[in-house]
């Protein structure tokens, strides 16, 4: 017991030594400042440097932009701005999902490459009444729309529009029919024989989907229209419209003609499609 209260005497006395901190010249040995220390004042100098320059940092930290560079902080705007893009891009990568399923089908639509499925008269009439959609078939206004048109410089059906003519198949032109639609031999489409460079007009109002030159099938326009129907018009001397451009039914969209590899002579190669599939243009459109 004596010797540990003689240890303990030891350091207290060591913690309270003093000790004399000089600084002098280095050259004259000229005291230039003096201070007592020791090794308690040391000690506590030390702590109290240590916890002010740790409390120092971490308001430096938590109150400034630096807090940004540190690994795993980060700002509410930055974390705002990478929340809006995350859904940004799983709103892109949707839509990109949704254009290729499109694109797949107008793919489909090139090529032929679909499933022979009929369609008949009744089921597009009755498609056509449940969307309350009027007049699908020539009536004595689309006649009077028809001898308007053949008249009309511009091509234009709907200049004085009628209300009750609000989705009427028009022919794109008139002429004999060199090859019908077939489904056995994958025809699907009407060859109509014309002229060179006999207008060739839109079947119904729509947009232009593709408007360009092909190898097989020369200068190639499709138009989308309502209700899931696409009108496509091959081997073409020229095209008017290009691609985005919105059109109204009768309006000139190419020029006739004989190009393409496939084609054989001045003609107008003309399907129509609906919700995918190929159906008969003579079945609603007369191009005599």
């Amino acid at each position: 017991m004596a010797k540990k209260e003689k240890n303990n005497k030891e350091f207290k006395k060591k913690l309270l030594h003093k000790y004399r901190l000089v600084v002098l010249n280095e050259d004259t040995f000229e005291e230039r400042y003096a201070i007592k220390l020791n090794r308690l004042n040391v000690f506590v100098l030390t702590a109290l440097s240590a916890i002010l320059l740790i409390g120092f940092t971490t308001i430096l930290i938590a109150y400034t932009p630096l807090r940004e560079y540190i690994p795993g902080y980060s700002s509410t705007a930055l974390k705002k701005k990478a929340t809006t893009l995350t859904y940004k891009a799983d709103s892109l990568q949707q839509q990109l999902l949704i254009n290729d399923r499109y694109y797949a089908s107008i793919r489909k639509v090139l090529t032929g490459d679909v499933a022979e499925v009929n369609f008949n008269r009744d089921s597009i009439i009755e498609v056509a009444q449940n969307e309350d959609i009027e007049d699908v078939f020539p009536n004595k206004q689309d006649s009077l729309l028809r001898e308007k048109a053949d008249k009309e410089d511009k091509y234009n059906l709907f200049d004085s529009e009628t209300e009750g003519s609000s989705f009427v198949l028009f022919p794109p032109l008139s002429g004999t029919i060199s090859e019908g639609y077939n489904l056995e031999e994958k025809h699907y489409a009407v060859d109509v024989v014309v002229p060179e460079n006999t207008p060739v007009k839109a079947t119904t109002d729509g947009t232009v989907i593709f408007s360009e030159w092909t190898v097989s099938t020369g200068y190639v326009v499709i138009l989308e229209h309502p209700n899931e129907l696409i009108s496509i018009y091959k081997h073409n001397a020229s095209i008017t419209k290009k691609q985005g451009d919105l059109v109204k039914a009768g309006e000139v969209i190419a020029m006739s003609g004989n190009t393409g590899d496939l084609s054989t002579g001045p003609h107008l190669h003309f399907e129509l499609w609906s919700k995918g599939y190929p159906i008969n243009p003579t079945n609603f459109i007369d191009f005599q």
